[in-house]
């Protein structure tokens, strides 16, 4: 049976448990730099049943669920509720915030993903009448939004520019589809909402016979006084061509629907978002050109990083071309090469190097007795037999330990060549012993 070199394994154990060490420390240390996968499901705050909030998020949760990530929706009032949500309730990620609502650009704990799109100012009243300021509705019952909404809030601050007391008993707490009831039953006589063309409670405003819109003569002032509101214009047959409606352009007012999330929203999750919303909210519309939104437009929260990144380079390259999940997974392995480059493949080469450094030390540290010995034979100015006794018994000790030391059999060359450099020696001593034992030839008187 043959026997197991147990000093080669040693030799080899002694390298490699370090070796092992610091492997492990490496990935350990990376491991800390890998970011958590992201959540299977985000809480998302929405807005009315009707409105523009609630349509969006519902495309949103389409798109996500094609990516295995859940979207829950949380029906709420509007903007001030979801900006209210969002500060104070930890199950909620993200929801939509009208521009204006929120101004905290040094905020810590929301970040906004941008502006998707804008948000028009309708007001809708009903008659064919020519209105143009918001002040000729006076004396009119008008919804002006549920409380907790966008809607009421924009609709109080332009209604207080224009003289309106803000506890006007005209004034009534609807919005969404309520409010779209109301002004069918004539329990109201004019509607202010804010929302997109897409929103169902929009369409039905729109499409609803009898109602005429308001057109903001003033737009242009309103912007100086409102700096976050824009002007846009509805164009003349933009809603029908056929009925010629509207039968002239309509001036309104606008502000931006911003997608605000928590400020530890996971990366991933927030870069996904931002192409489903670049889908969503690129296409042309009644008031956009194509691929305007999603823009940083968005300064009353600041950016999340994430996003700034996706509005400078666009998607992550994985996410380009790889399902999310796989695109993530590898994204997130790709911090455990760096232990895998900077430690294990230079080990590679380290170890082997060292072990036959280790090696030939060995039969180094003989040549250097080998060698002290060689020089204290040359150094020797008399040459007496008992001094050339020791001289051997030193050199008989450098072969027994050379021969007794096993080394892998790739470095018995060195071995033998150190034997026979023994032997040079040897021959050499043995020489010298010849000459001290020749007696010394008389001398002729």
């Amino acid at each position: 049976m043959r026997r197991i070199d147990f000093t080669n394994r040693r030799e080899w154990l002694t390298l490699a448990l370090p070796a092992l060490l610091l492997v492990v420390a490496a990935f350990a240390v990376a491991w800390k730099f890998v970011q958590p996968a992201p959540p299977r499901q985000i809480v998302m705050s929405t807005g009315p049943a009707g409105g523009a909030y609630q349509y969006f998020a519902e495309r949103y949760r389409e798109r996500l669920a094609r990516d295995g990530i859940e979207l829950a929706l949380r029906p709420s009032t509007g903007a001030v509720e979801n900006l209210n949500r969002l500060k104070t309730v930890d199950e909620v990620d993200m929801g939509f915030v009208q521009g204006g609502v929120a101004d905290e650009p040094e905020s810590d704990d929301l970040a906004t993903l941008g502006s998707m799109y804008l948000e028009p100012v309708w007001v809708f009243f009903r008659g064919k009448a020519d209105l143009d300021r918001i002040d000729q509705l006076k004396g009119r019952r008008i919804a002006v939004g549920a409380p907790g909404s966008g809607t009421l809030l924009f609709a109080l601050q332009l209604l207080s520019a224009n003289g309106f007391a803000t506890d006007d008993p005209h004034f009534i707490h609807l919005g969404g589809l309520e409010a779209v009831e109301a002004i069918r039953s004539g329990q109201v006589d004019a509607v202010f909402a804010v929302g997109a063309p897409q929103a169902p409670a929009i369409q039905a405003l729109l499409a609803e016979p009898g109602l005429s819109l308001l057109n903001f003569a003033q737009a242009d002032g309103y912007v100086r006084h409102f700096p976050h509101l824009s002007r846009i214009t509805l164009p003349r047959g933009a809603i029908d061509i056929a009925q010629d409606r509207p039968p002239r352009d309509i001036h309104l007012l606008a502000a931006t629907a911003n997608l605000v999330v928590m400020a530890d929203l996971h990366p991933a999750i927030v870069t996904r978002v931002l192409q489903h919303a670049a889908q969503i909210h690129g296409q042309p519309g009644m008031f956009m050109t194509p691929f305007a939104f999603p823009a940083n437009q968005d300064r009353s929260l600041p950016l999340h990083p994430s996003a700034r990144r996706f509005y400078e380079s666009g998607p992550p390259f994985l996410q380009r071309y790889l399902p999310f999940w796989l695109a993530v997974l590898i994204d997130r392995l790709i911090v455990m090469l760096v232990p895998i480059v900077a430690v294990v493949i230079p080990l590679f080469k380290v170890l082997p190097a060292l072990y036959n450094w280790r090696m030939r030390s060995r039969v180094y540290r003989w040549y250097g007795e080998l060698k002290f010995l060689e020089n204290e034979i040359g150094q020797q100015s008399t040459h007496t037999p008992e001094v050339l006794d020791d001289f051997i018994r030193r050199l008989d000790g450098i072969e027994d330990r050379a021969s007794r030391r096993k080394l892998p059999l790739a470095f018995s060359n060195e071995l033998y060549t150190l034997r026979e450099h023994i032997n040079l020696v040897r021959q050499r001593l043995e020489r010298l012993q010849a000459r001290a034992q020749v007696p010394a030839a008389p001398t002729v008187s």
